[in-house]
């Protein structure tokens, strides 16, 4: 057993040396974000989620969740752990302060948000949701919904959800079947929705479901698609709660993790019909509805960090803690050891520790766009950051996910015998993250997104533009190489690099001739997109910390760490691009060569 250390040290690391929280800070609004602000926030953050959320993480695990009538009762502390959130202020952190919300910037709620996940991901997973919808609300809603809703959203009062899927429409929208029918100022909707994430509970006096459905004369498929507010309790006039809505939670699935997080089966007019308030114009609801999936989508890549910190932690501590077998080291020959002065349990730890560096890098960089997108007063800059988000969105979701359940199988692994055994806790951190490939769009669905529309679309134009920016920054780098450790990384990124070059050359040919042999190799793409995104960040970071070091400054301990843990991920990640490349390029032939008969 091991209690949760949020990783501050590194997070402060990426904002000042290799991310840039002064470009940040300029941004209208952050005008009294400071290094000590973040600082600050970050601590009062680790120590909420080591005193608060980690000692229910595990307890709520063996217990899950209670379905009483129509009442969803949650995990034991999980109710008194939400009021001390939202007491302490943490549920408004990012939120427009016209709301009630703090106004800091998504870059430090995005570390923060690494936290709650790695402390407690089935308790997280509610106020996630509710963010979504403040932030779809925020973009779409009317004057009047906005302050209906937020201010109780923001505060944490209410909580919200997100209701996409149907038993016959999982991923495929265009396949929705609840109805919304207009009567007076609102409408009637009818119809089920599955899988959805803390659709009931007992933790607020309120949940404010936003549901797609469809309106009697809507085309057909997506652009038939409208989103309504439905809420549990009608909200009147002046802010109270009216009459129970015709909504309820019908059954909780039985699920392989997350046990505290219910999910729920919602069914909608059981009496008549629920009422909803058209968010936008009809026929337009999955375009807002992607306002908050594409958040959603941030925030599970962010959710696979965590899963990944929390079980390198607990492999890290049960390595240095259990004694087996004898040194290999002459110095301690014959001396029965801690597993980890093993080679083999050393190797499967870095797998670990550099893979978790270079994703918390390359969610924090995302995060740094998505505060440029909706903040910049440049237009061409706010454009440009925006097309940045939309490009690594799918990366973050996709590979730091995919990356999370290996890295959580690692640390089982760490473990052996013991971390099969539940009471250990290894295994929680495995099936948990098995769902984040899944939910909010799988790996494949990211994959032909990132091909798709975010690369083929339009000719490669963004991802050149990241591919000119990782190639200067190598030429920069290869001024170092005197330092052998450097010297090895600037020679493994600049082969991966190469990899990634070729590779979207060969898409952006390839796909208007081809699609369905270019979305063979998809998944293999976005991987590779991963790990040489992993890299040059990893490099950064390693350059920065080089150059402290060279300075006589700095704390020498963590930043040699830095350098070594760049290195290793250069030595033993980078060079799988190599296959990689090859997977796309000549390996869709074999992918698609069997008839359906052969399998």
């Amino acid at each position: 057993m091991s209690d949760y250390i949020a990783p501050t040290k590194d997070m402060n690391f990426l904002l000042e040396e290799v991310i840039g929280l002064d470009h940040i800070c300029e941004l209208p609004g952050y005008g009294e974000v400071s290094s000590d602000v973040t600082k600050a926030v970050l601590d009062e953050g680790a120590r909420f989620s080591g005193d608060v959320l980690d000692p229910i993480n595990q307890s709520g695990d063996r217990e899950g969740v209670h379905l009483a009538g129509d009442v969803v009762h949650s995990a034991l502390g999980f109710k008194q752990a939400y009021a001390k959130f939202c007491e302490s202020g943490w549920v408004s952190v990012a939120n427009d302060e016209q709301w009630g919300g703090q106004g800091l910037p998504r870059v430090l709620s995005g570390q923060l948000s690494e936290m709650w996940n790695a402390a407690c991901m089935s308790f997280y997973l509610c106020p996630m949701l509710s963010a979504g919808v403040v932030h779809a609300l925020s973009r779409h809603g009317t004057d009047q919904q906005k302050s209906t809703y937020l201010p109780s959203l923001v505060s944490g009062r209410w909580t919200g959800t997100m209701q996409l899927t149907e038993p016959q429409a999982g991923s495929d929208l265009s396949g929705v079947r609840t109805s919304a029918v207009k009567n007076g100022e609102h409408y009637l909707i009818n119809g089920s929705k599955i899988y959805i994430t803390w659709g009931e509970h007992d933790m607020t006096d309120n949940i404010i479901h936003l549901v797609l459905a469809r309106t009697p004369d809507a085309p057909l498929g997506v652009k038939g698609i409208s989103l309504f507010i439905v809420p549990k309790f009608l909200v009147n006039a002046d802010g109270s709660l009216g009459e129970r809505n015709d909504v309820k939670c019908v059954s909780i699935e039985k699920k392989l993790g997350i046990h505290a997080s219910p999910t729920c089966v919602m069914a909608f007019g059981d009496n008549g019909g629920a009422r909803g308030f058209l968010v936008g114009e009809e026929n337009f609801g999955l375009q807002y509805m992607f306002t908050m999936m594409n958040f959603a989508r941030l925030e599970v890549g962010i959710e696979g960090l965590a899963l990944a910190d929390r079980s390198y932690q607990r492999a890290a501590n049960y390595a240095k803690q259990r004694t087996q077998g004898r040194s290999l080291d002459n110095s301690k020959k014959g001396h029965k050891v801690a597993i980890i002065d093993h080679p083999d349990v050393r190797r499967m730890l870095m797998t670990m520790k550099s893979q978790v560096e270079a994703m918390r890098a390359l969610c924090t960089l995302a995060c740094a766009h998505l505060d440029h997108a909706l903040l910049n007063p440049d237009k061409d800059k706010k454009e440009f950051h925006q097309a940045m988000f939309d490009l690594l969105t799918p990366v973050v979701k996709g590979w730091c996910t995919e990356q999370s359940v290996d890295i959580a199988s690692i640390g089982i692994q760490v473990h052996g015998g013991m971390g099969f055994i539940e009471e250990t806790g290894a295994a929680q951190y495995f099936r948990d993250a098995r769902i984040t490939p899944i939910y909010e769009g799988t790996t494949g669905i990211q994959a032909n997104d990132l091909i798709g529309r975010k690369i083929s679309y339009e000719g490669g134009r963004t991802i050149n533009i990241l591919l000119k920016e990782m190639e200067s920054f190598l030429a920069d780098f290869n001024k170092h190489t005197d330092e052998k450790a450097i010297a090895s990384i600037a020679s493994e990124f600049s082969q991966a690099l190469d990899s990634l070059k070729e590779s979207v050359d060969w898409l952006v040919r390839t796909f208007p001739m081809d699609k369905r042999k270019a979305f063979a190799g998809s998944v293999a793409f976005l991987k590779l997109m991963g790990i040489v995104s992993g890299g040059w960040l990893s490099a950064k970071s390693a350059l920065s910390a080089h150059k402290i070091l060279s300075e006589d400054k700095g704390d020498k301990e963590f930043l040699s760490a830095k350098i070594v843990t760049a290195q290793y991920y250069a030595e033993h990640i980078l060079p799988t691009s190599l296959a990689l490349k090859k997977e796309i390029i000549i390996g869709s032939g074999s992918t698609l060569a069997l008839p359906e008969s052969q399998f």
